[in-house]
Order: C-alpha cells, then structure tokens, then sequence
C-alpha cells in the first residue's frame, strides 16, 4: 500500500517530515526472483560451493539463499572451528586460512567503501585537520574563521571504515593533523593510530563530548591554542 507522510515533533520543537513512501510489493518480488535466479546460474555453473571457498580471490566468499538449488548451496552454520566447505575441523590450517581470509576481506572493502573527501587550501599547508559524520557541518565555518586568523589548513572528510588510501595519503603529506572527535577517549584519531601506524604525535586531538554537535567555536578555539602552545607561525605573522 502507499504510506502517508508523517509529522513529528523533534525535540528542538521543530517539525520533521518524512517523504511519502508507496511500497511496491511486484518490484520486491521481481527483486527476491532476480536474486535466487542469479543464484541458481552461478551454482548451476559451479562444481562444487563451498560457503567459504574464496573464489575471486578478494576474500569475499560466495553466498547463498536457502532452497534456491536443489543440490547445491547447502551448509552447516557453526563458529570458527570450521574448513572452506564449513565443515566442522579443529585443524590450525584450517584455522589459519580461514583468518587470512578475513584479512583479505578487509583490504578488499577498502576499495568498495566511499571515498574520503579532500579539500586543499592550496596554499601548501603544513598541517591538515580529518573529520567525519556532523562535524563536516560546521567545518567550512570554522576552516574560515582560521584563515582570518593566519591559520590554513587542507581538509579531509573521511565516510568510511575502513580507510582507503586517500586517508593514508592525506596524512603522509602533512606534518601534523587534527582530527575531530564528538567522543570522550578521541576514537577515530585512536583508529588513525592504530590502523596507519602513524606516530600519534603528528595527530592532534579536537575533542567535543558535551552533549551537543561540535560547534565552529570549539574548533577554532583548540586549533588556535595548539598553535600558541606550539609556537608554530601564523601567515599574518609572515606577512609582518
């Protein structure tokens, strides 16, 4: 049937509306049909599935939907104690190749995730600032507000997890970077850390845990007093 659009009341006292939204139940089921049909040419093709067999080499095992194949595509659900052919083992090989495999999962879904958004100053920044989710909506205000005071940074918006090289590179072609956090213990700078095996002193902290989104202020207040702190020059004082 066709859903209504739907008003309610958020808790700044605004009103939100949610699009109408018409629900049409033949598209799904030609979409459910497409999917096991396809299913059923790839296991009619195959000589034998295995629910873990990494056939394309990109870590990514095939799956399947129950009863779509007469003969093929069955499996045995259990935990990691299991071969390719999820078949119940205790043998470290299995074990091993199976972690490995996970590993390879991983780098693969490093290309499929969105890339992370850059935005150079164009004028040579020495450092950079990385931010994600809400923080982008104040960003451009805030990387304003620094310019004015002598302090010009490239920008980088990551949108996935895990990093793509863009994330790797952006960080290698500055000295230092601020990344924003909306968290108490500054998780994405740890994920930095951890998965780029990047000296964490080039990575400096912008931390806003109040309760509220970040604001420009708060960003343009932490940056500043790193600079001060740091000692480290302002284009205004070049200019002088």
């Amino acid at each position: 049937g066709e859903a209504q659009q739907v008003k309610q009341p958020s808790t700044a006292g605004e009103t939100w509306l949610g699009a109408a939204f018409r629900f049409v139940v033949n598209s799904v089921q030609s979409a459910v049909t497409w999917v096991v049909s396809s299913a059923n040419a790839f296991l009619d093709a195959a000589k034998n599935f295995g629910r873990y067999v990494d056939v394309d080499n990109d870590g990514i095992g095939y799956r399947t939907y129950p009863g779509s194949h007469p003969t093929k595509g069955a499996f045995f659900t259990r935990g990691t104690s299991r071969d390719a052919y999820a078949r119940y083992t205790e043998l470290p090989e299995a074990y091993i190749e199976n972690v490995d495999r996970l590993l390879a999962k991983w780098e693969t879904a490093k290309k499929l995730v969105p890339k992370a958004e850059r935005i150079d100053s164009g004028r040579g920044a020495r450092g950079g600032i990385l931010y994600y989710g809400t923080s982008a909506t104040p960003m451009q205000e805030a990387l304003d507000i620094l310019a004015v005071e002598g302090i010009t940074l490239d920008a980088l918006r990551v949108r996935a997890f895990p990093f793509g090289v863009e994330v790797t590179k952006f960080v290698a072609d500055h000295e230092f970077v601020f990344v924003i956090d909306q968290n108490r213990d500054g998780q994405m700078r740890t994920l930095l850390i951890n998965e780029l095996e990047v000296d964490p002193a080039r990575l400096v902290s912008v931390r806003y845990y109040g309760g509220l989104s970040i604001s420009a202020d708060h960003i343009v207040a932490q940056v500043s007093r790193h600079f001060t702190e740091q000692k480290l020059p302002r284009l205004t004082e070049v200019a002088r």
